[in-house]
């Protein structure tokens, strides 16, 4: 049943929260990578809004994200006729499954989890969906047979959980899941907060001024957003990998992954320039980059028909695979199919 045929592309399941902006770091990091292979494998994407409820949600707000997410994702080159790409809540066996695999997850498993002991530890009350995130994380790739699982060291653990589960079921019922592996994009830019570039770039501080720079805003605010970058008080623009050159080492690596130029290419081009040129030119670049992205988001943002008819292409298309595994999946454990 999990046997793959060996004239297909691979299967590769990545997702996306609904929460903060996205920004340069979610698009130099994922996106970009994304949109360039399209063309080599089978790629699913999906708007994970049921992930992002486990924590508290405004409903106004989640509604907003949850159509920008979709859109700025459109918008930056997934294809969802190459791809399949649609919000989580619209294809309701991903609930479905979780449950299922709820009933075979030992708890232990769960309590282990690092995020769930970080995030647990900053909070009064923790909801059972917090504990279970990894369980509809799980659900959502074993879905689809997903053999790829791109994602950042610190989602790694979830897909080794997911491995775990999948193995699990498989023995107690069965080869029925196909057991995935996590995929570290080793060229994937990791584009550190401007403000502070001893930090990742994050959706939960997108809203800090001069923190990050949203994929779709305008060029002034860009522009502002990288004349308050960090530097430090030295004066040479080269690639370094001390903290100390932190800020400047993060500017030169936006620029490289926008230009495509070579490190000695950018290391003579800025040779005698200042930290002012730096900033100018790297702001120059990434509004250049992001202004077809800005001109397509705002032109579907406007037409929620549009971005209806897109979301149910994407979610009839996880339909058709979701629904015949569901299926199988509960003729395995014994249940009756109505």
């Amino acid at each position: 049943m999990t046997t793959q045929s060996t004239d297909r592309k691979k299967r590769v399941f990545s997702g996306i929260q609904p929460s903060g902006n996205l920004h340069l770091g979610n698009y130099l990091g994922a996106i970009k990578w994304w949109v360039a292979g399209q063309d080599q494998k089978d790629n699913i994407y999906c708007i994970v809004d049921l992930h992002a409820i486990t924590v508290p949600q405004n409903p106004k707000e989640l509604y907003r994200r949850t159509l920008e997410t979709f859109a700025v994702n459109i918008a930056c080159g997934l294809d969802p006729v190459k791809s399949i790409i649609f919000v989580q809540s619209h294809v309701r066996s991903h609930t479905e499954l979780t449950w299922l695999l709820n009933c075979i997850t030992p708890i232990g498993w769960l309590e282990k989890m690092t995020q769930y002991k970080d995030k647990s530890k900053k909070q009064e009350s923790v909801s059972t969906g917090l504990l279970d995130y990894p369980v509809l994380m799980a659900a959502d790739i074993l879905l689809y047979d997903a053999e790829e699982v791109p994602v950042g060291e610190d989602q790694k653990q979830h897909v080794e959980l997911a491995r775990n589960i999948a193995q699990r079921f498989n023995h107690i019922f069965g080869e029925t899941f196909v057991v995935p592996q996590p995929l570290i994009p080793a060229a994937a830019a990791r584009v550190r907060a401007l403000n502070d570039p001893t930090k990742k770039m994050s959706k939960g501080e997108s809203g800090v001024k001069g923190h990050a720079v949203g994929i779709v805003d305008d060029p002034d605010e860009i522009m502002k957003s990288f004349k308050r970058a960090v530097t430090d008080d030295g004066r040479e623009i080269v690639f370094s990998e001390s903290p100390e050159k932190a800020g400047v080492n993060n500017l030169l690596e936006i620029y490289e992954a926008l230009t495509n130029q070579s490190r000695e290419q950018i290391t003579n081009h800025f040779e005698g320039k200042g930290y002012g040129d730096l900033k100018n030119e790297v702001a120059e670049i990434v509004i250049e980059s992001l202004a077809p992205i800005r001109d397509r988001f705002n032109v579907l943002i406007s037409d929620k028909a549009e971005l209806d008819k897109l979301m149910k292409i994407g979610a009839d298309k996880a339909r058709a695979i979701a629904e015949p595994k569901i299926k199988l999946v509960k003729e395995i454990i014994g249940f009756v199919i109505g």
